[in-house]
């Protein structure tokens, strides 16, 4: 029994099927977002902050021990957006040490109403962000970690 396909038409198939996903990975990562974890215990106060933030995906966790398990899971989270108080095994300046000891590329955002945090008390490279904050202060300290522009895709 003779095969009646054509050869030559496989191979076009395959080059045409490879350029296709090869096409579709350029388009994946031309609007590929940055990935922000915020960390919040009070639920209103965290899906306000992801409502603020817009401009990227967000993952959120109640307490420093979920933040770590999402950190573990995700490789491609860019920045950690911790209220300093919560409840847990560790505060969020606690939480941002660990995080910059162990994953040195995630940037740190730390936030509180009842505390004022000086640089020193941050590991390199982490910024404080007072509560309340409006979604324009959290869009600049996004933008200045990520050189994101605020509500554009990154």
């Amino acid at each position: 029994m003779l095969d009646e396909r054509d050869p030559s038409m496989d191979l076009q198939l395959f080059v045409t099927g490879r350029s296709a996903r090869k096409m579709a990975k350029e388009m994946n990562d031309s609007v590929r977002r940055p990935v922000i974890l915020i960390v919040e215990d009070e639920l209103l106060i965290r899906l306000d902050a992801i409502e603020m933030i817009e401009a990227a995906d967000t993952l959120e966790a109640a307490n420093a021990d979920d933040a770590i398990a999402i950190l573990e899971a995700r490789p491609d989270i860019h920045v950690l957006f911790a209220d300093i108080h919560m409840p847990g095994s560790m505060d969020g300046v606690k939480l941002a040490h660990f995080v910059r000891n162990r994953w040195p590329p995630v940037k740190i955002i730390a936030t509180s109403a009842h505390a004022r945090i000086e640089g020193y008390d941050l590991p390199n490279g982490g910024c404080f962000l007072p509560k309340p904050y409006s979604a324009r202060e959290v869009a600049t300290h996004l933008k200045d970690l990520t050189n994101l522009e605020p509500g554009a895709p990154a």
